[in-house]
């Protein structure tokens, strides 16, 4: 299979920006043997201000724009020596994307990203793939990596998203405010109700929130490819979630 797997800054980092170590150690183990399975993995990594943010010891995530580039310059750098780092124990070979709007509305553009991205794949590279915060102020405002994630998985054909978060899935009511609230396992079609049950923003590291995701949906469905969120808690569960197991919520793709 064809992956993209995205994971967010609240999976990555701890509350305090700085990096949760074991977690992703995990993470990386578990790509490098899905990998060895003979999947075809792309990473859609989060993290770059976050980690930048506890680099710098700022007290939370900052407002302006040009604090926020700063801290993805300083933040990039250690994301990708980390994952470098880790998945070089493995012997695999990542190779690091970062992409801005125009990489993806402009056709040429798109055109010369697939190639690329096709031609990692076909070299058993890991591609790990982050917007460009660093200089694409649009996309820092607009942008997240939940669409960033669906617009690369509809791309590359991939056979499945995965949106590992710091929720289970989607549920049918705000679990925050309702203890019975129950997960949705699977999403056949994504109608007014379904988009109804889309909250705010995310962590406060983050960008993303269940409206996000949602929108990802949106997108993936609509061009053939199926999508999962679920609990990047436990980076174990992507093998479940590859063996077709019900984890998280999934969203059918169009066919």
């Amino acid at each position: 299979m064809r992956v993209v797997v995205k994971v967010g800054t609240s999976t990555l980092a701890h509350h305090t920006g700085l990096l949760n170590i074991r977690r992703v150690e995990e993470l990386c183990r578990v790509l490098s043997d899905l990998k060895n399975a003979g999947h075809e993995i792309i990473l859609v990594s989060s993290g770059a201000i976050g980690m930048g943010i506890g680099k710098l010891s700022l007290k939370s995530r900052p407002t302006d724009v040009p604090t926020k580039q700063a801290a993805a310059a300083v933040g990039q750098c250690e994301l990708m020596y980390t994952y470098d780092k880790l998945f070089s124990e493995y012997r695999h070979n990542v190779a690091q994307i970062l992409l801005t709007a125009s990489d993806v509305e402009q056709p040429g553009r798109r055109e010369n990203f697939h190639n690329t991205l096709t031609r990692l794949l076909e070299l058993h590279a890991l591609p790990i793939i982050n917007e460009n915060d660093t200089v694409a102020t649009e996309e820092i405002v607009i942008g997240d990596n939940d669409t960033l994630s669906a617009i690369v998985a509809a791309n590359i054909q991939a056979d499945l998203l995965i949106l590992l978060s710091d929720i289970d899935g989607l549920y049918d009511a705000d679990p925050h405010v309702c203890p019975e609230a129950k997960i949705i396992p699977l999403v056949e079609s994504i109608d007014d109700k379904i988009l109804a049950l889309g909250g705010g923003s995310g962590s406060s590291l983050g960008t993303g929130g269940m409206a996000t995701k949602l929108h990802a949906a949106q997108i993936v469905t609509a061009a053939g490819v199926d999508m999962v969120i679920s609990n990047g808690e436990r980076p174990e569960a992507l093998y479940d979630i590859l063996d077709g197991a019900a984890v998280g919520t999934r969203f059918l793709a169009k066919r």
